[in-house]
């Protein structure tokens, strides 16, 4: 995957916010909607539509989600789901980008940790996991530099938005 943002795509992004999080910590479904939306504006491009879903959860969601999905153990702070993969989509096509889930209250307790606002720690985490959506990884020390050097871009552009 090139670490190179390409230019905005020229059809409509649609961005679903769903929040079922235990509503301790605020979430404001438009302001996610938007940074989603932007980010994908500059990463995706040639698609007559794109469609990519956000979900807020408590820990014990996400928990489960973890374990049917990936065989972890506890609560996790972001997960993604593809469902169309780049480059198996006819060029025109619609895409279905996939699902990005979001656990506030881990995010909550990591931002503490590292010393950051809570709404700074969940915009790394969308933005990781739509990168994940796009095909980035961080197996390796060389994916991983990648993304977060990607990650640290878009941050940077966008997430004070």
């Amino acid at each position: 995957m090139s670490d190179q943002i390409p230019q905005p795509p020229s059809g409509p992004l649609v961005t679903v916010v769903d929040d079922r999080s235990d509503r301790r910590i605020p979430v404001d479904s438009e302001r996610w909607s938007f940074l989603a939306t932007r980010i994908l504006a500059e990463a995706y491009t040639g698609m007559a539509w794109i469609e990519l879903a956000i979900h807020f959860v408590d820990p014990e969601a996400i928990a489960a989600l973890n374990r049917d999905h990936l065989g972890g153990d506890g609560p996790t702070d972001v997960l993604a789901f593809p469902v169309d993969l780049l480059g198996e989509v006819p060029d025109g096509s619609p895409v279905l980008l996939g699902d990005v889930v979001l656990c506030p209250a881990v995010a909550a307790g990591q931002a503490s940790d590292h010393g950051r606002e809570v709404d700074a720690e969940l915009s790394l985490l969308l933005v990781h996991g739509i990168l994940h959506l796009l095909g980035y990884d961080h197996a390796d020390r060389e994916e991983r530099v990648v993304m977060q050097r990607l990650e640290q871009e878009l941050l940077e552009r966008h997430a004070r938005l």
